[in-house]
């Protein structure tokens, strides 16, 4: 299958659910793209250009250097890093979305070919029913060089650790694109950047869930619930979550709002999450009694908080 906007392979089409292989292939994917700008990142550096976010790194064109990789060494490193990155997360102008990119807000037009069904602080979403009605997620930069949402962490005063949503950066959002994937979420491919810095991703039609539906004996399957006496968190349903990627050893994240607004129901008749807000565990944990749960939990999901005393006798 072709996607619509860009011509390029997708296996995101309608309420179609992308096969074992195919689900394989998107987790490669967002592994790739995430390695990508980590070497796009390090080759950047290499030649002494500052980057006051990764936000000028992810919008870096082809062509960007072409006149200096030609000296060889850290610049004809760059300019392949570039392109590793640019063919994993291509530059697309709003009007090849359907949009008019002389109005003043383009996502506010009207557009022949995306139908809007939604949005929230994060992202608009669109609908595109040449392409069975596929879930187009338009995730607008905020405030300067953010995008997204992450945690940050700070010391409690009754907990051990407070977990508040802040604004976050493109790597997160790349991140948390991988969580929900490896959560069995719904199948979500990144379609390209725009110039604007807009970060425009497709996802599989699902049923909505009626909000205020009651999440928690729902939730995916890897979640490990955190003793309240550890972390405190502004979301939904924070929980453990244990993952690594390109060639790194698992290490902690935490996954938090896990409320119905952020679920639908598949072809499947499953429920996949589609949203959450995540951030890796902070290091240093949080003291050595998080440590020694965290070590524990990786191992056996059902640990209790101290691992020679049952949590029912503290």
């Amino acid at each position: 299958m072709q996607d619509p906007f860009t011509g390029r392979p997708t296996c995101v089409q309608g309420r179609r659910l992308p096969g074992p292989a195919e689900r394989v292939a998107l987790q490669d994917d967002h592994e790739r793209r995430l390695a990508a700008l980590a070497r796009l990142g390090a080759a950047a550096a290499q030649c002494g250009l500052r980057a006051d976010s990764d936000r000028d790194l992810v919008l870096l064109a082809e062509d960007e250097v072409s006149l200096l990789e030609g000296t060889g060494g850290d610049w004809a490193e760059l300019g392949g890093a570039i392109r590793s990155f640019r063919a994993l997360l291509p530059l697309r102008t709003l009007d090849e979305l359907g949009f008019d990119a002389t109005a003043e807000n383009p996502l506010e037009e009207p557009n022949v070919r995306l139908r809007r069904i939604g949005g929230g602080v994060e992202a608009w979403a669109f609908a595109a029913p040449e392409d069975g009605g596929s879930v187009y997620k338009f995730y607008l930069p905020r405030e300067e060089n953010s995008i997204g949402s992450v945690f940050g962490f700070r010391p409690g005063d009754e907990t051990v650790l407070l977990a508040e949503a802040r604004l976050g950066d493109y790597r997160a959002l790349l991140e948390k694109i991988l969580l929900i994937h490896a959560l069995g979420g719904m199948a979500t491919e990144l379609v390209a950047v725009t110039p604007e810095g807009i970060v425009v991703a497709k996802q599989v039609l699902g049923e909505p869930l009626p909000q205020g539906d009651d999440t928690s004996q729902l939730l995916p399957q890897g979640l490990v619930e955190i003793p309240s006496r550890f972390l405190r968190a502004n979301r939904d349903h924070p929980r453990l979550f244990f993952l690594g990627f390109a060639g790194h050893p698992a290490r902690a994240w935490l996954v938090a709002d896990l409320h119905a607004r952020n679920f639908v129901r598949g072809a499947d008749g499953a429920l996949h999450v589609i949203d959450i807000v995540a951030a890796p565990w902070p290091d240093p944990p949080g003291g050595p009694l998080i440590a020694d749960w965290i070590s524990r939990v990786r191992a056996n999901p059902h640990a209790g908080m101290l691992g020679a005393v049952a949590d029912a006798e503290l």
